[in-house]
């Protein structure tokens, strides 16, 4: 039951990261995204093959019950935007920020799941077993959308996080910077290789736990 559960969360919360950048930079003044069909909350405009089902797919059968991919990027065209450093960062903040506001969501979601015993108000709008389906899918929405914030604010190229480092340096060291670029992937493999991949899981179990205080909040006022 986790993971079929885990993979329609992920598919969502990837598409909600996805529309978020390309509504952002419609709003910035590039309709790159808008005329390619990506201002969508339709998941197949923002599927990639490997990162949105191969991936997740593979990591569902491995140990450890992780689950995590990555859909296809929202292209940006940076000649169409007034402030390319600035607004280019604005249009990448949007995804993990959507990340965020989703995980918030799903904790008040969780936290109506707790009300009262018995699955909370949720469970008995729905009746029969729903309850414990409900909070599943909410404690998956809170891990895998910190999980997705976090790791996209990674100061690292490809990631959300390597364009607002770009717009924080000056100078020589933004040039320097952005010469990592087209080897940004491979740094990032490296890294979690190196040990990131523990301290990101580190970052998502204090996260999600404010998250989950939240949940308590959220259930502790409805019972």
């Amino acid at each position: 039951m986790h993971t079929p559960i885990a993979i329609l969360v992920l598919l969502f919360s990837l598409t909600f990261h996805e529309f978020a950048h390309a509504r952002a930079a419609l709003r910035l003044g590039d309709d790159t995204a808008q005329r390619l069909g990506r201002v969508s909350l339709n998941p197949i405009a923002h599927i990639d093959p490997v990162g949105t089902i191969i991936v997740p797919l593979v990591m569902a059968l491995l140990p450890g019950g992780m689950i995590f991919g990555w859909a296809k990027p929202v292209p940006v065209d940076e000649r169409r935007l007034a402030s390319p450093l600035r607004d280019q960062a604005l249009i990448a903040a949007a995804g993990p920020v959507s990340n965020l506001v989703l995980a918030a969501i799903f904790a008040i979601g969780l936290g109506l799941t707790l009300a009262g015993g018995h699955g909370g108000p949720l469970a008995t709008l729905a009746g029969g077993d729903v309850g414990a389906f409900l909070r599943l899918l909410c404690q998956w929405g809170v891990s895998l959308n910190v999980l997705l914030a976090l790791f996209n604010l990674i100061p690292l190229p490809p990631l959300d996080g390597s364009w607002i480092m770009r717009l924080a340096l000056r100078g020589d060291a933004r040039a320097s910077y952005e010469r990592l670029r087209p080897y940004g992937f491979l740094l990032v493999l490296v890294l979690m290789y190196a040990g990131l991949g523990g301290f990101l899981g580190r970052g998502v179990s204090v996260v999600g736990g404010w998250y989950l205080e939240v949940a308590l909040a959220v259930g502790g006022l409805l019972s």
